[in-house]
């Protein structure tokens, strides 16, 4: 039935009861507030006895403030109850259901191999520009793609240059004066100089003086044996003194750039004996040492950079080809490790959920070092024997932050409310009643 539908003695009865309730229910307030006032021990406050992280329960602070281990505020621990601690406890059955399993930390072996994924990459130290000594014209390019390979003093392109061809001409000049008997030994040697410095060999300034012909267009020869990588100019082009024509690229020898985690980047040492495998050759590796370390860790990825050096002699290597690369370190023992899987990183800190007697679980902070074959090692938070969770802890984890959390809030909504009182003293409930009857 809608109560506004009835009668007006049925509706002022109603009110009168409700009014009747609202006043017991401020005076019971009211007394409790009397009896707090006369009652000294009722206003003793409570003490504390120190403040703490409750998610990482250890360490004891003796006054308020932001937690050095967590975004969070410190949670104060009163001397009248225990210690809360974030740790929780689970119902067998339910941990059954999510399918947790345990480990344990062990000390033992701890294997010197390290796998890390590398790039192959040419050998900075061998590549070399093919430049244009003088200004001119190229006449004839003998090389049009990148990748072509290219043999030692192999002709790469043809340059006419007017300078060039002068200095030739000068040094035939020099030459007659000397087969004509007249002294001339510094001119001559002159115009060698020049000849070396806008390019020719020396084999073609043998031939220029032996033959008096002068080359029109010079050919540039490639310096080495290997791969073109850039070309800069196209036939029929006019370009300046010093331009780049092309780049070369000894692949005789080949560079693998590896990624190395910074975590286990602290062992890895120069000469360190590198195992490479590649997919394109299923079967066969490739053995190097470690050249270099580079110097910056990658912000983004958090690894650091090693170089080791293949010979590549047969050939059957190219940059930019994968390859997996086992590093042979010293094998250590008396290591303590757990399950790799047992660790939860979050970015500021690396917790696992350690098991305690009755069931319970609480999350343990702890520092890691190297992770070899599934294993990580622990350098300090727990100990050896110690029980951890191998799986399902994400969910432990989430109930203990829980836990933790409503604690904290309990903690300070119990404050404003415990200082709360009326401003007002309410009326006593015999004044509601006579003013009811009234």
């Amino acid at each position: 039935m809608n109560n506004f539908n009835l009668p007006g003695a049925s509706r002022n009865r109603l009110l009168a009861a409700a009014l009747l309730v609202l006043g017991a229910a401020g005076a019971a307030a009211w007394y409790a507030h009397n009896q707090k006032a006369d009652n000294p021990s009722a206003r003793t406050e409570r003490k504390v006895l120190y403040w703490h992280d409750p998610m990482v329960p250890g360490p004891r602070f003796d006054k308020p403030g932001k937690s050095p281990f967590m975004d969070m505020d410190l949670v104060p621990v009163y001397a009248d109850e225990q210690a809360v601690d974030a740790s929780v406890i689970i119902n067998p059955r339910a941990l059954q259901n999510l399918g947790v399993r345990y480990a344990k930390a062990e000390i033992g072996a701890f294997p010197g191999q390290l796998e890390a994924l590398g790039v192959v990459k040419a050998d900075e130290k061998k590549i070399q520009v093919v430049q244009s000594r003088q200004g001119g014209i190229v006449e004839a390019l003998h090389v049009h793609a990148v990748g072509e390979k290219v043999r030692r003093d192999q002709p790469l392109a043809e340059l006419y240059s007017p300078d060039l061809l002068s200095a030739q001409e000068e040094l035939l000049l020099a030459k007659k004066m000397q087969d004509d008997g007249k002294s001339n030994a510094p001119l001559l040697d002159s115009a060698r100089t020049r000849l070396r410095l806008f390019g020719m060999s020396v084999q073609q300034i043998m031939q220029l003086e032996s033959t008096g012909n002068v080359l029109r267009a010079v050919p540039l020869t490639a310096p080495f044996d290997g791969v073109v990588t850039e070309i800069s100019v196209r036939q029929g082009m006019t370009v300046p003194a010093g331009a780049s024509l092309m780049t070369l690229a000894d692949l005789g020898t080949l560079w693998v750039i590896i990624d190395v985690p910074e975590n286990q980047s602290a062992w890895l040492k120069p000469d360190l004996r590198a195992e490479a495998r590649f997919a394109a050759l299923p079967g066969h590796s490739f053995s190097g040492k470690i050249d270099q370390i580079y110097p910056a860790v990658n912000a983004a990825s958090r690894t650091l950079k090693a170089r080791i050096v293949l010979d590549n002699t047969r050939g059957e290597l190219r940059p930019d080809m994968l390859a997996s690369v086992t590093l042979d370190g010293q094998e250590e023992s008396n290591v303590l490790a757990v399950p790799s899987e047992a660790v939860i990183a979050t970015g500021k800190r690396n917790v696992v959920i350690a098991v305690q007697d009755g069931g319970r679980f609480v999350p343990v902070e702890v520092a890691v070092g190297r992770e070899r074959d599934g294993r990580t090692e622990i350098l300090k938070g727990l100990q050896a024997g110690q029980s951890v969770v191998a799986s399902g802890q994400f969910l432990i984890d989430s109930e203990s932050s829980l836990k933790a959390a409503l604690k904290r809030f309990d903690d300070d909504s119990a404050a404003p409310a415990a200082q709360a009182a009326p401003a007002q003293p309410v009326p006593a409930p015999h004044q509601h009643h006579d003013h009811a009857h009234h």
